[in-house]
This record gives structure tokens, C-alpha cells and sequence, in this order.
């Protein structure tokens, strides 16, 4: 274990902090909600789906969040700006908690972000995501919704080791500056199993070189992981929580950790991580900062 030789910020979105050093506030863990393949989703065109079993899913994750002190969010997905804007409103009503704002084109985008900060949701929308592919247009978009919250995703098709992850990661805080983004956080880049180890090293250099809050996202690697069946009943599942343990291990405050059904399985392993961190924290001074940490919840 650790500690940055940087200042590592700490950033707060819609009530729940994230960021700061190792052992000094819970791994925030995101939960994804009507992706691809999301079968409570009816029709991916209007974003028709089963409301009943999305308001059981969040209270699921609002749950195992209580239970564990490990903070939480939802990453809400879309496939076009209708069908976008009816989760965002659908999610808002139900929880309390920040979401992310994610859809696959800028368009889909900046008009569900701006549909969200038109009403009210300033504070817990974080637009999602600022890529390698942004133009000037899809800058100036975003500063004229008025979002100040961004996942700044670090993959870049010229380097894909952390070197080039943090030269990506220079060029797009730029252009969060431009679009007046105040609180940027960093999205290290997850290709395969194999490279979760040198995404959990991005991870680590991101937060020296900038100190920033950075997480990543290894666990859906390990569901497209086509041999991992062949490692036994149960080997999906507990290679899923040792990818996000290694991720924060190495100082990652977030995790997007794929379908938000996983939680019951993913809130109590990444707790005891957490109270881990924080328990050998203490040797380099650093101690919780709140009363809510794993380290006092389950132990």
C-alpha cells in the first residue's frame, strides 16, 4: 500500500465525494442501468422498459450501499436521445443518488444532458463521456448545456499503455477546460483481461500525474472472457471481484462495474478492500473521512 507523492483532489457530485487518497473516502462504485443487452429494456428505439424490475435494481444498489458505506452511482444509458431522456427522468424520480448521462453518439448526449440541467439535475448529472473523438463542436455543446461534471476516458488508439493514457488524458482535461467542466473524472481504458493489470497501473500513474479522481471499469472485460466457465461454477464471479480489487489496490476511487444486478455480489468484496486500505492507511498518516467507511461499517 501507498500513498500519492501528489495532492490528490477530492470532488463532490450530487452529495457523494469521490477522489483524495488511498484509505481516505470508500471506492465509489457505478452500476450501469438499460445498457446493451439490458433485458428490462422493451424497446431500445422509444425506451419502453420494465419499471417495476429498475426500481427494484436501484433499490437493490441503494441497499448493499447502506449495508457496506461503499458510496454509490448509476451510469444510465441510451441508445438515442428519446429513449435517454425518458431514464434519466425515470432514475432522478426514484433515487437521490448522481448518474452518469451516457449515450453512444454527442447528439444523444448533449441533448439528454441538457434536458437534465433544464431540470434541476445539475448537481448529479455527469456527462458521459469526453473521448479521443471530440471536435470543437461537441466542446462548445457541452459549455452551453452548463454541466460542470465529466468522465474523461483515457483510451487513445495511438498508445494503449499508461504513457499514452496520460498524453490523452492532457489533451482531453484541455479541451474539459474549454467546455468549462469543473469536475473531471478520469475513466482509465479496460481492452481485455489481460490488460486490466495495465489499466490498474493507468490508474495509478493518472492519479500521480493529475490528482484527480480516476477509476476504471475491468469487470465487464471479465464477462466477455469466453474460457472463464471452464475455471469452475463460480469462476465469472469471483474473477469479476478480484479485477475490481486489484483496480483498487492500486488507488482507483471508482469502478464502473457493469449491470447494476451485480451488486449484491460486488458491494460486500470491494468493502472489505476498502476497509483493508484505509486499516494500513494509518501507517502513512491517512485516516477516513467519514464515518461511513467500511473500515467502521462491517468490521
Amino acid at each position: 500500500m501507498f500513498k500519492f507523492q501528489r495532492e490528490q483532489r477530492i470532488l463532490e457530485i450530487g452529495g457523494v465525494r469521490i477522489g483524495g487518497q488511498p484509505g481516505e473516502l470508500p471506492t465509489v462504485l457505478i452500476g450501469s442501468l438499460f445498457h446493451v443487452g439490458h433485458k428490462i429494456v422493451k424497446d431500445r428505439k422509444t425506451g419502453a422498459f420494465d419499471r417495476r424490475r429498475a426500481e427494484d435494481l436501484i433499490r437493490v444498489e441503494e441497499e448493499m450501499s447502506e449495508k457496506t458505506g461503499v458510496p454509490c452511482m448509476l451510469d444510465v444509458v441510451g441508445d438515442n436521445a428519446e429513449s435517454l431522456i425518458r431514464y434519466v427522468d425515470f432514475v432522478s424520480d426514484m433515487t437521490d443518488m448522481p448518474f452518469l448521462v451516457n449515450g453512444p453518439e454527442m447528439s444523444t448526449r448533449i441533448v439528454a444532458i441538457e434536458h437534465a440541467i433544464k431540470s434541476g439535475l445539475g448537481d448529479r448529472a455527469i456527462y458521459t463521456s469526453m473521448n479521443y473523438t471530440i471536435k470543437d463542436t461537441e466542446i462548445q455543446a457541452i459549455k452551453r448545456t452548463g454541466v460542470k461534471a465529466a468522465i474523461i476516458q483515457s483510451f487513445g488508439p495511438r498508445n494503449l499503455r499508461p504513457e499514452g493514457m496520460v498524453s490523452m488524458l492532457k489533451e482531453l482535461l484541455q479541451a474539459a477546460s474549454g467546455a468549462a467542466i469543473e469536475k473531471p473524472l478520469l475513466l482509465i481504458s479496460v481492452l481485455d483481461v489481460p490488460s486490466i493489470s495495465v489499466s490498474a497501473r493507468g490508474v495509478h500513474v493518472a492519479k500521480q500525474e493529475f490528482g484527480l479522481p480516476t477509476g476504471t471499469a475491468p469487470m465487464g472485460v471479465v464477462g466477455q472472457w469466453s474460457r472463464v466457465q471452464e475455471l469452475g461454477e463460480h469462476a465469472k464471479e469471483s474473477c469479476r471481484t478480484s479485477a475490481a480489487a486489484l483496480a483498487q489496490a492500486m488507488g482507483a476511487n471508482f469502478l464502473i462495474y457493469g449491470s447494476v444486478a451485480k451488486a449484491r455480489e460486488v458491494f460486500p468484496a470491494c468493502a472489505m478492500v476498502d476497509a483493508t486500505i484505509a486499516y494500513n492507511a494509518r501507517d502513512f498518516g491517512v485516516k477516513p473521512l467519514t464515518k461511513d467507511h467500511p473500515l467502521y461499517k462491517i468490521f
